[in-house]
């Protein structure tokens, strides 16, 4: 009798895992058509679309917070941070137009939901959060899902990653007042940044595109996202 109400319990909560991930995937099904590519939304790129709709954005969410993982808004994870809206995960990710292959580096690494959109794209992706406890906890969630090319660790965005650069493209989830230097420094040439520029009531989206030594810029979307922190905020106060 004891073997079977083990038996019995074990394959009840098979089932009941089956039926919540069957009840996640249609939530990015039904996600990508309404918040991404439905009526007056703007992301078109078959590859993000098809990137978003595979993603388990609840696996990067606080368990309290999963059946909310698929609605379009940011969902706070601790340490005062919060995991972009998918809209602007899937809009940042394309105004990017990442090749398999490309080196990315990620600036504010948070929950590792982004990165693993990069990393689902076939990029070689380097990211760096400056909070050691979401940096380690987004590790773990990278490592445990699969994603072996993602590289993450703890450190000030600010400086990026220079043993790692020069990168094809950057994308930047904090936002400074002004572009760092440094990110500028590690961009290959031809390279292209995605980043929040500005004071949290006027930031704007920019996307730059290097040429030599000029950067093209185009603010793409007005935006708000928390501020960069580290070194960036003393040299805002020293301003």
């Amino acid at each position: 009798m004891a073997v079977c109400l083990a038996a019995f319990w074990e394959t009840a909560l098979l089932c009941l895992g089956a039926q919540t991930n069957d009840t996640f995937a249609l939530a990015r099904k039904r996600m990508v058509a309404q918040q991404l590519a439905g009526p007056g939304r703007d992301i078109t790129n078959a590859r993000v679309l098809a990137v978003m709709s595979r993603v388990p954005r609840h696996e990067f969410v606080p368990e309290g917070l999963r059946k909310e993982a698929y609605e379009d808004q940011p969902l706070p994870i601790g340490q005062g941070q919060t995991i972009s809206q998918p809209y602007i995960v899937a809009f940042m990710t394309e105004q990017l137009a990442l090749k398999p292959g490309e080196r990315v580096l990620e600036v504010g690494t948070g929950s590792g939901y982004q990165a693993a959109v990069l990393a689902e794209l076939g990029a070689q992706v380097f990211t760096i959060e400056i909070i050691e406890e979401l940096a380690k906890r987004a590790a773990t969630t990278l490592q445990r899902l699969g994603y072996t090319n993602v590289q993450a660790r703890a450190g000030d965005g600010y400086q990026g990653w220079p043993e790692a650069a020069p990168f094809d493209a950057i994308i930047v989830t904090c936002a400074p007042e002004q572009v760092p230097p440094p990110l500028i420094a590690q961009l290959k040439d031809g390279g292209r940044m995605i980043i929040p520029i500005g004071p949290s009531w006027n930031q704007h989206l920019v996307l730059l595109r290097k040429h030599g030594e000029k950067l093209q810029k185009q603010a793409v979307l007005p935006v708000r996202f928390v501020p960069m922190k580290g070194e960036v905020e003393g040299k805002a106060l020293r301003r």
